[in-house]
């Protein structure tokens, strides 16, 4: 599968002057506001206006299961909206970044974005927040699109034609819900679907079914969603729920037509004091975690696992990557980083990338890390947020990016199915040449297919 092909205009060119008045695809204008994420909590929305009268727009989703290397998400505290409030961050867009941006040229993204950061002036984004950052480069390069006349995947990837393989998250647990699950995602992938709009219908015909079997066993409360749209059904087990997910996908009729996966965020079932997780009811050293997960890999056709231990260890990560033969995926690991990517590569810790535009603050800075996690072997799975909006965005950044695997939460909602949508779209709109790789997921070199 091929990797990033960034047109140069968009991530690489940054020859030429930073000014340049009266330019058609110069910035006139940058606009912000608050609205609110899927939670109901305030989050960035920002408008880049060019002099041909082009707009981007861009909104910043949030996490609720945050890694501690993140970029620094600027909220307001106080009491307005529990402290959650992002005005601060709506000013930095309006009063600081704005003003110095305005007649830079949209179409120099690494330029821009290299002035964003100069601007702010700090390791992890903490002066003017990285959600003031990433919604100004976000919607710049939507502008710049907008005025090229082209859609934001094509803009920046000539090439983008391959369809990512859906991770579907259908039970929700971690923080992501209030359930008694320690692990916070159980995944279903269609992976013998021939097109993306064939596996978006059958991970939709499983995800019914699902909820069948969870109201017959556990009543109509099983129903219940957490923050990606999955059910929260009343178990503790991880094995329960991945029980659960193969009963769903049987009654569905689609038997063999998908595999499994995890997104444990094992950091925040951590304990620090006493080096252990809980899992479970159970305390587990690093070891012991790593013998279960062994385990059900085999029991339970696992082929993807997601932050398997916390979040700095390296060690642990790289002992899983080796024995598995899994695909292994870091976030809290890696937080989109080049830097934390580049020790995990050093390390073998992990053999992909959870790729997240705002966790590290610019498009240029998220597209480097894909660029080198590809280099080095490493797949990449481009990934929503718990707290997102209906901007389908990462649609487009995951065809232009031919990550060939996205993880956008469960099949209903609109802040899910918008970005599912646009997929669709997208699929209709490449025609003969668009590729669904479902057969050949995961694509990382140590993966290998149940």
């Amino acid at each position: 599968m091929p990797g990033p092909a960034f047109n140069e205009v968009s991530a690489g060119d940054i020859s030429g002057g930073s000014v340049a008045a009266n330019h058609p695809r110069a910035i006139r204008e940058v606009r912000a506001r608050e609205i609110i994420d899927c939670r109901g909590l305030p989050t960035v929305q920002v408008d880049v206006l060019l002099e041909d009268g082009s707009t981007g727009r861009a909104d910043v989703p949030s996490g609720r299961s945050t890694g501690a290397h993140e970029a620094f998400e600027l909220r307001d505290g106080g009491s307005r909206y529990r402290g959650l409030g992002v005005s601060r961050a709506v000013s930095n867009v309006t009063g600081v970044i704005g003003p110095a941006i305005t007649g830079k040229l949209a179409d120099r993204q690494r330029e821009l974005d290299a002035a964003l950061i100069t601007l702010d002036g700090t390791p992890g984004k903490s002066a003017l927040g990285a959600n003031a950052l990433a919604g100004v480069s976000l919607a710049a390069a939507r502008a710049a699109a907008a005025s090229s006349g082209l859609p934001l995947y094509r803009y920046l990837a000539s090439d983008g034609h391959v369809l990512p393989v859906p991770l579907v998250n259908l039970i929700n647990g971690g923080r992501h819900a209030a359930g008694q699950l320690d692990f916070q995602e159980f995944i279903v992938v269609p992976t013998a679907a021939d097109s993306f709009g064939a596996a978006l219908a059958e991970s939709s015909e499983v995800n019914l079914a699902l909820g069948e079997v969870l109201e017959a066993r556990h009543g109509r409360s099983a129903r219940a969603l957490g923050d990606e749209g999955g059910y929260v059904p009343p178990v503790s087990d991880p094995r329960e729920a991945l029980e659960l997910l193969h009963l769903g996908v049987e009654k569905a009729g689609h038997t063999g037509r998908f595999q499994y996966g995890l997104d444990c965020a094992a950091t925040h079932f951590y304990d620090p004091a006493d080096n252990s997780y809980r899992v479970a009811g159970r305390k587990l050293r690093a070891d012991e975690l790593l013998g279960f997960y062994l385990e059900i890999i085999g029991d339970f056709g696992i082929t993807t696992i997601e932050d398997p231990f916390a979040e700095d260890d390296f060690e642990s990560f790289a002992a899983l990557t080796a024995q598995s033969g899994i695909q292994v995926v870091g976030d809290d690991l890696f937080v989109t980083s080049p830097a934390r990517l580049q020790r995990g590569i050093d390390r073998q810790a992990a053999n992909a990338l959870l790729w997240k535009f705002n966790q590290i603050g610019t498009l240029t800075e998220a597209v480097d890390a894909a660029a080198l996690a590809v280099s080095h072997g490493y797949a990449v799975c481009v990934s929503e947020r718990s707290g997102d909006t209906e901007d389908p965005v990462i649609a487009d950044l995951a065809v232009a990016l031919n990550a060939g695997q996205i993880k956008t939460g469960a099949p209903v909602r609109g802040e899910r199915t918008s970005k599912y949508n646009r997929l669709l779209l997208i699929e209709e709109e490449l025609g003969p040449v668009a590729r669904y790789p479902g057969s050949h997921f995961p694509r990382a070199s140590a993966s290998r297919s149940r």
